[in-house]
């Protein structure tokens, strides 16, 4: 597959499209220009349309296409240049992208895909209706359709699904001249974006790599095993954590992709491997708060359902809670303070505890907490806990002594405070490393759990202290 160069993005002040500036100085879309969008598509303009985003950088329009209803991107795609739709589609949100491809004439897409790389065209067809997919595969060269093909018949969020397969590569014998001059023979055929020129065995496997600012300083008679360096291959089937973590590791700009066999199949560059950072970190923070994959285009129902459940969660751990005061009923009835003084033993506990949590799942995502220093970690952050609980309670301790002029119930909510951040740190961390250790995501369900636990425990210690030290 050939692709088009897109230009690189301008400064926010030199952006303009006709008489109207598009980007601000923060490079986000200003809200004159989105609304000049609007205008036009309510007109049905298109010349005027056409003339307002021809000269965007495609993330540009994609992001435009988030500010706009869904009635404005069906008359905004119409009008978009080939080339420029072709570059937009793989920036688009998902959602957004499924929408607009039901807009897009079967024709006008296969022709658009072919001008992207094999990885940016196999995620635009991963999102096509059965028979939507059928249409534009077979109405792409043969070429273009195994490749998309085969990129689709690897496990999702795999190497193999996100690699492109335009890769470059050299034979063991070759020397410097030789590459250069087969380099500059491929011309369309090159990939759009490469840093390595892989040398490969006589069966195609991956012996070693050499940058491509290497090759151009050295001698054309220069052989490229003097120069090749080790590579870090990665299999295909290895998943996209994974291979963000090798890249981040190692530095890495690029990586070949090898199969089974070992054979080279092609290369994931740090482009890609950016987006899949940017997607497991979002991942990570909206499980953490329970809300499941929204963006711009998720609808209100949508957004409902996947908020409910865990709402629904979070309210059976509520109970709990609950059950706990209303054990201790008559410790309340009896002494009202109690009930000032119990969310300040609940919040220290709840706020501690997400400390914890986050500082865990984060440990374990960039593979800083492994086996080998868990129980390091465990004692640090119990140690963490009684710090700040030595620290804070003493200040709670004589406030509430003070406020209810009763010495003992400041003693009584200090302890419970040191206490619940050391029950605090304790789910704080193990509640992750438990999960890890069953092959579940750390992510999903801790804070529930720990803030849960930390509820519950602190009612618990509380209540259950002032019942023995006060009555």
């Amino acid at each position: 597959m050939t692709h088009t160069d897109s230009a690189s993005p301008a400064p926010a002040h030199e952006i303009e499209t006709e008489d109207h500036v598009a980007l601000g100085e923060d490079y986000a879309l200003t809200a004159s220009f989105v609304e000049k969008v609007v205008d036009a598509a309510d007109d049905g303009d298109g010349m005027r349309l056409r003339g307002l985003l021809e000269d965007l950088h495609p993330a540009d329009v994609a992001d435009l296409m988030g500010f706009l209803t869904s009635e404005h991107r069906a008359v905004v795609v119409q009008w978009l240049p080939p080339e420029l739709l072709a570059d937009t589609l793989p920036e688009l949100d998902d959602g957004i992208r499924e929408e607009v491809l039901e807009r897009v004439p079967h024709l006008t897409l296969a022709e658009a895909l072919q001008e992207l790389d094999s990885d940016d065209a196999a995620a635009v067809v991963e999102d096509l209706e059965d028979d939507q997919r059928e249409k534009v595969l077979a109405a792409m060269p043969e070429v273009d359709r195994a490749a998309i093909e085969s990129s689709l018949g690897y496990p999702e969020d795999s190497a193999g699904r996100l690699m492109q397969r335009e890769v470059m590569a050299a034979p063991q014998f070759w020397n410097v001249g030789d590459t250069i001059d087969h380099v500059r023979r491929q011309g369309e055929e090159l990939p759009e974006l490469f840093f390595d020129i892989y040398v490969v065995d006589p069966v195609n496997r991956p012996v070693g790599g050499v940058a491509i600012s290497r090759l151009l300083r050295a001698p054309r008679e220069t052989p490229l095993i003097e120069l090749m360096e080790p590579i870090n291959a990665i299999d295909v089937d290895v998943d996209q954590e994974e291979v963000a973590y090798i890249f981040e590791k190692y530095n890495l700009i690029s990586a070949p992709v090898v199969d089974t066999g070992g054979r080279l199949v092609g290369q994931l560059t740090v482009d890609d491997i950016v987006h899949i950072i940017q997607e497991e970190n979002r991942e990570d923070i909206l499980r953490l708060a329970g809300v499941s994959d929204e963006d711009r285009s998720s609808g209100v129902l949508e957004i409902v359902r996947g908020r409910v459940p865990w709402l629904g969660i979070n309210l059976f751990t509520a109970i709990l809670g609950a059950g706990v005061i209303a054990f201790f009923e008559g410790t309340i009835q009896q002494i009202v303070a109690l009930a000032v003084l119990m969310p300040i033993v609940s919040a220290i506990g709840g706020n501690a505890g997400t400390q914890a949590l986050t500082v865990t799942v984060r440990a374990l995502a960039t593979r800083e907490l492994t086996s080998s220093n868990a129980v390091r970690t465990f004692w640090r952050e119990l140690t963490v806990g009684l710090a700040n609980g030595l620290v804070l309670s003493p200040l709670v301790g004589l406030a509430a002594g003070f406020w209810f002029h009763d010495w003992r119930i400041g003693a009584v909510i200090a302890t419970a405070m040191i206490l619940n951040l050391l029950v605090a740190a304790t789910v704080g961390v193990l509640t992750p490393l438990t999960l890890s250790k069953l092959k579940f995501d750390p992510a999903v369900s801790s804070a529930v759990f720990v803030t849960a636990t930390t509820d519950f425990f602190g009612f618990l210690i509380f209540l259950g202290l002032a019942t023995i030290v006060l009555l």
